[in-house]
């Protein structure tokens, strides 16, 4: 008799309220389909389910494992599934370790599914026109994509995902560790600017971050991409720093996201809240950028200066440099009123309290303006901005 998962992998469900995945499903809905067949004792079922699944995605090796083992269970019982004969087994220990720990993951993601309606606790404010917005759990080796429509921020999908191979929370180019933070997607490629190695294509990231910066972290070259086309998914740490995610689910994305307005957080572990929690940190977020907004069109340099850190800087402009440059803006406004376009605002917390804060500035009598972006941080309990930019 089969256990109900890999070794070292969470039971299955034996009764799991989502129904079978058809053959046109995604590969990842059709693996956890035989899944709940195993953990149900159907493993007739679940055997055939296997042998159309490896037929259709050859390259799906965690597929291939539990295929083998279904096919080995029809002449003798399985204490655990993934258990490669031992000849077999020492040649390839860590990539049978590898594809244990990728089951894990999966499985996590059937069993330990968000609160409906939740959303991760850094989107605080999107506008509509941020179409979409994408969040990274690390430690479940997890992507999930929003869409914002008339209800707001809606979860539409999730995958797996690899990271970097000695995890998160890069420090240093080469550490070969997965950024922790707020980031933008800045551009789409797609696979004739790349080598087969970025699979469908690839969304680079804003990393490093102005934050970043003031920590000292180095490197660059983290990217949303997909894999070489021979694989279907890498192992959950395998990237140098990357988020790489299987062909046919990176190509969904880069379908729908838009780059420059689309946020990525990544976190070690995701914290899910209800909306209506974070309503009252919104409405009081909210009102400490309109002061600083009233602040900037009035014209009240002593008003608007408190709205910024001593440790200010932005370029090579420290805080004296940037009131001088701000004295010249607000004259040249000449008192018109300010308005602050497309509003967005993400939270993070690591050593402190951070906002990161994107707008389109726009004067009275103007149709477009700047883009801008502030990060603010708390100081004496107290938010400050410690950095302002132009982003386009």
């Amino acid at each position: 008799m089969i256990a109900g998962g890999l070794a070292a992998a969470p039971q299955v469900p034996v009764s799991s309220p989502a129904p079978l995945a058809s053959q046109s499903a995604p590969a990842e809905a059709r693996l956890l389909d035989i899944y709940r067949l195993i953990g149900q004792g159907q493993t007739r079922q679940a055997l055939d389910k296997a042998q159309k699944l490896v037929a259709d995605v050859p390259n799906f090796q965690l597929a291939q494992l539990v295929y083998g083992d279904l096919l080995l269970a029809r002449h003798s019982g399985l204490p655990s599934m993934g258990q490669v004969p031992a000849p077999i087994a020492s040649k390839a220990p860590e990539r049978l370790e590898q594809l244990r720990v990728e089951a894990t993951r999966r499985l996590q993601a059937l069993t330990d599914r968000p609160p409906a309606g939740a959303l991760p606790a850094q989107f605080i404010e999107l506008p509509p026109t941020t179409r979409h917005a994408i969040a990274v759990d690390a430690s479940r080796s997890r992507l999930y994509l929003f869409e914002n429509g008339p209800k707001g921020l809606q979860l539409v999908a999730d995958h797996y995902a690899s990271i970097g191979r000695l995890g998160a929370e890069k420090s240093f180019e080469g550490d070969q560790r997965t950024p922790l933070g707020v980031y933008y997607i800045t551009s789409r490629l797609d696979a004739k600017q790349l080598t087969d190695f970025y699979g469908v294509g690839a969304l680079p990231l804003n990393y490093p971050n102005e934050y970043d910066r003031r920590q000292g972290r180095t490197g660059g070259g983290i990217w949303l991409h997909g894999v070489p086309s021979d694989s279907y998914a890498r192992s959950p740490n395998s990237t140098d720093g990357c988020v790489a995610l299987a062909n046919p689910e990176l190509q969904t994305i880069l379908n729908r996201v838009q780059p420059r307005t689309t946020p990525v957080v990544i976190a070690r572990s995701l914290q899910w809240v209800l909306p209506d929690r974070k309503e009252p940190e919104r409405r009081s977020l909210h009102n400490l950028i309109e002061g600083w907004r009233v602040a900037r069109a009035s014209g009240d340099m002593g008003r608007l200066m408190s709205f910024y850190s001593p440790q200010f800087a932005s370029g090579a402009r420290d805080i004296n440099q940037w009131r001088q440059s701000l004295e010249r803006e607000v004259n040249q406004q000449r008192g018109r009123p300010l308005q602050l376009k497309d509003l967005a605002i993400l939270g993070w917390q690591d050593k402190g309290d951070i906002l990161v804060v994107t707008f389109g500035e726009i004067a009275e009598g103007q149709r477009t303006g700047a883009i801008k972006r502030q990060y603010w941080g708390k100081e004496g309990g107290l938010w400050k901005i410690f950095y302002e930019g132009v982003i386009g």
